[in-house]
């Protein structure tokens, strides 16, 4: 039998489970996955990715639904997607993305009380038996790894 080692997983699935939002604490804390801190948004790295370099996109006021946004907060959420993209084209150089809202329980939202938006690159042939029969996605790349990369590389921009 073929086994698959996924050792920092482990620090997830036995740690308590915070009370609260994440997005509205990693906003406030320096010891997060956060890639892209702005007046009115952030990005961090999904800690359960569907894919290397899947990001999240939020607000960083708590709100559930588009129209309780403020335009400005529109404005900013858009521009954060777009750089936190432009980074990912940089680094990871994927030929596609999946980019989505889950709005609502019902909707697949796994924080159905604050607004964000998945954004999950995507190669060509990504897509394998695993998740098909093991129901196991191989992800190759460890989060720290990855965030240390895009920190560098939004820091030092070509």
């Amino acid at each position: 039998m073929e086994r698959l080692w996924a050792p920092w997983r482990i620090k997830y699935i036995k740690a308590s489970k915070s009370k609260g939002c994440f997005f509205c604490q990693g906003a406030k804390s320096k010891d997060s996955h956060i890639v892209i801190k702005t007046k009115n948004s952030l990005s961090l790295l999904n800690i359960f990715p569907y894919n290397n370099g899947h990001m999240l996109i939020a607000p960083r006021r708590h709100v559930k639904m588009l129209e309780e946004l403020k335009n400005e907060e529109i404005i900013d959420l858009i521009n954060t997607l777009n750089k936190t993209k432009k980074l990912l084209d940089n680094l990871l150089k994927p030929q596609g993305y999946n980019i989505g809202l889950n709005l609502g329980k019902a909707a697949g939202a796994g924080v159905p009380a604050h607004l964000h938006i998945h954004l999950v690159p995507r190669w060509n042939g990504d897509t394998n038996f695993m998740p098909v029969l093991a129901n196991t996605k191989v992800i190759s790349q460890s989060l720290e790894d990855l965030y240390k990369k895009l920190k560098n590389a939004q820091s030092n921009p070509d």
